[in-house]
């Protein structure tokens, strides 16, 4: 019994070091855990807090000196010129296909006439807006990113500070303007597309009857309507042009720093299209609600 029991002894020692062991091991990836994510809070909180600044810089270059022609035009040219076509084919296509979705639901309850009412509201209030700052962002944002990068990559912004010009002022002011005031000009275009498209679909290919499609139409979208969808471009385009020059400013050193600046300048741009979206929607109808507390019914 005695020299059995000093058999099992040891085994017991062993069993309980790799107790230890483990709880040690568990302790230090838990504590690895901890500090990786506590890094991470402090990173976010750090850009954060850098990206106001940044906005504060662009803001006080925007009011205490005037942009230069030479720096305006070509961007203004970039911005919105070259933007139209591809937010003219979005704004014609998305038309078209709610009138393909919308159709055999409003057929059914007798309704295909009220098809105009239900496809031009969503264009002007939601998707115009929305998909023209989607293509902006696309477009625009992630070329003013790399842009903005290669420039901080190859030294150029460093130069620009040594000849005594400030680069937020030279650089930044511009793309904020071009997307802060055309973008609006954007939208009508994509509304004004979608519109035409939704009527071509449903009034040629579908066969609805152009009278009363048109007037439903003109019963129930009203220029407050319109105005909304305009106004929230606005701060959708103030938000791509920080983000997207932000991103190039701030860039890593590289290609493949440049590449990751265009890249995340999109993805934040469009998370936070769809933010401001979601609260000036909000803040919208209860304007709305507000001036007519017995809006138009379409149903």
């Amino acid at each position: 019994m005695i020299e059995k029991g000093a058999r099992t002894a040891p085994s017991s020692g062993v069993s309980t070091n790799s107790v230890n062991s483990s709880k040690e091991w568990l302790g230090e990836k838990l504590v690895g855990w901890v500090a990786n994510l506590g890094n991470q809070v402090l990173d976010a909180i750090q850009g954060l807090g850098d990206f106001f600044v940044f906005i504060l810089s662009a803001f006080f270059w925007l009011f205490r000196e005037k942009p230069r022609r030479e720096t305006i035009w070509p961007n203004f040219f970039q911005i919105g010129v070259q933007s139209v076509p591809v937010v003219a084919l979005t704004g014609t296509f998305v038309g078209m296909v709610l009138a393909v979705q919308s159709y055999t639901q409003f057929r059914m309850i007798g309704m295909e006439t009220r098809l105009g009412a239900v496809i031009n509201m969503a264009i002007v209030r939601e998707l115009g807006p929305v998909l023209a700052a989607t293509m902006l962002a696309g477009r625009v944002g992630g070329a003013m990113a790399a842009e903005l990068g290669t420039m901080r990559v190859t030294e150029q912004i460093d130069a620009l500070i040594t000849l005594g010009a400030n680069p937020v002022h030279y650089l930044v002011v511009p793309r904020f303007l071009g997307c802060l005031l055309l973008i609006p000009a954007l939208t009508i275009i994509a509304d004004f597309m979608g519109v035409l498209g939704g009527y071509f679909y449903s009034v040629y290919l579908l066969g609805i009857d152009s009278h009363h499609y048109l007037q439903n139409s003109a019963e129930y979208i009203k220029g407050f309507d319109v105005l909304a969808g305009v106004v929230k471009t606005i701060f959708f385009g103030g938000a791509i042009a920080l983000i997207a020059c932000y991103q190039g400013f701030h860039c890593d050193p590289g290609a493949e720093g440049v590449g990751r600046a265009a890249t995340t300048a999109f993805v934040y741009s469009f998370v936070v299209i769809l933010i401001l979206d979601l609260f000036l929607g909000i803040i919208i109808e209860k304007i709305y609600l507000a001036l007519w507390p017995e809006g138009p019914q379409i149903i």
